[in-house]
């Protein structure tokens, strides 16, 4: 593993999600295809070299009575008018775990990671979306995992390169 040190960067913004997550449940099913979107961020103009330090997490809750499988991420997408969803491109890495109605009836999902801008984004906003996905060989239709309003954090803090 190699270390990296960036230097010369200054703050350009941090944007913060708020309110409400956009869904307050998760579909459980059997593929692990059918994402949905927690929340989503427009980050500002970019240009090749900055730096975006993104972090988000919230909380799922476990009603079903059986062991679900949950994965989530961050995805992105370019920006181009309010409303139009672009094809994703991946921002951090993938993260899973088993979520147990009797072990770990609540569980957190975490996600942080420093995203450099390409030079393919030179000019271009993108939009960050925190995504997750529910699924088991024990779904039984209409189960979720409910999505606990009031608990988590989304924000991306733009470093702009000197």
């Amino acid at each position: 593993m190699a270390v990296t040190t960036y230097t010369g960067y200054s703050e350009a913004s941090i944007k913060k999600w708020t309110g409400v997550w956009e869904t307050s449940a998760i579909p459980v099913d059997l593929p692990t295809t059918t994402p949905v979107t927690l929340g989503r961020i427009v980050t500002s103009i970019l240009t090749a070299g900055d730096l975006l330090r993104i972090h988000a997490w919230a909380r799922v809750t476990n009603d079903a009575g059986y062991i679900i499988g949950v994965g989530w991420y961050l995805k992105g997408y370019e920006y181009t008018q309010a409303g139009v969803v672009n094809p994703y491109f991946d921002v951090g890495t993938m993260n899973g775990e088993n979520v147990s109605p009797v072990d770990m009836h609540h569980m957190p999902l975490h996600n942080t990671t420093l995203w450099e801008v390409p030079e393919a984004w030179n000019g271009k906003r993108i939009v960050v979306c925190f995504r997750a996905d529910a699924h088991t060989t024990a779904w039984e239709p209409g189960d979720t995992l409910t999505v606990d309003q009031g608990y988590g954090q989304f924000w991306i803090e733009h470093l702009k390169a000197a």
